[in-house]
């Protein structure tokens, strides 16, 4: 989606509202396709000179546990804010959005903005076990009949003295 924003920038208008739904759901991240129904409500408004985006994005989750590997499916939300401008005076500013021609590709600036709020491990939930490394049983349904007491061989010696 792409927001002509030029009216703005000229102080022909103050603020532009955003209430749309992003197609997000061919976005690979981590071999996944997770950001489904992806809505953006918000606005884009003009003041004392400065052009800002202020908006909430809502998505589904879609994706896997890294711990059991049980389904996730939940609904998360992102507060983005961005100043947005037309040219910048230092080229390796990250601290705005430089647009092209007044244009805002919505879309990209989404997409972006979600891959970065990602977690570095999702979980199904914070008290997930996880698996267990020997049998491979989901500990959140139970124990498993393992013995979990194993020695690591660079310290067989001192297990020896213990026997």
């Amino acid at each position: 989606m792409l927001l002509q924003l030029k009216s703005l920038f000229l102080g022909e208008t103050e603020c532009l509202p955003i209430d749309c739904a992003i197609d997000l759901s061919g976005v690979e991240w981590n071999g996944l396709y997770p950001f489904h129904d992806v809505t953006v409500k918000g606005q884009i408004k003009f003041s004392a000179g400065v052009v800002t985006l202020r908006a909430t994005v809502q998505y589904r989750y879609v994706g896997v546990c890294d711990r059991c590997t049980r389904e996730v499916n939940r609904m998360q939300q992102l507060q983005m804010e961005h100043i947005l401008v037309v040219s910048l005076n230092h080229e390796d500013n990250d601290s705005f959005v430089l647009l092209e021609n007044y244009q805002l590709p919505l879309d990209a600036l989404v997409e972006e903005d979600l891959i970065l709020d990602q977690p570095s491990k999702v979980l199904c939930s914070d008290e997930c076990r996880g698996l267990c490394p020997l049998c491979g049983k989901d500990l959140n349904e139970g124990s498993c009949d393992c013995r979990h007491e194993t020695v690591d061989p660079r310290l067989a010696a001192l297990q020896q003295l213990l026997d």
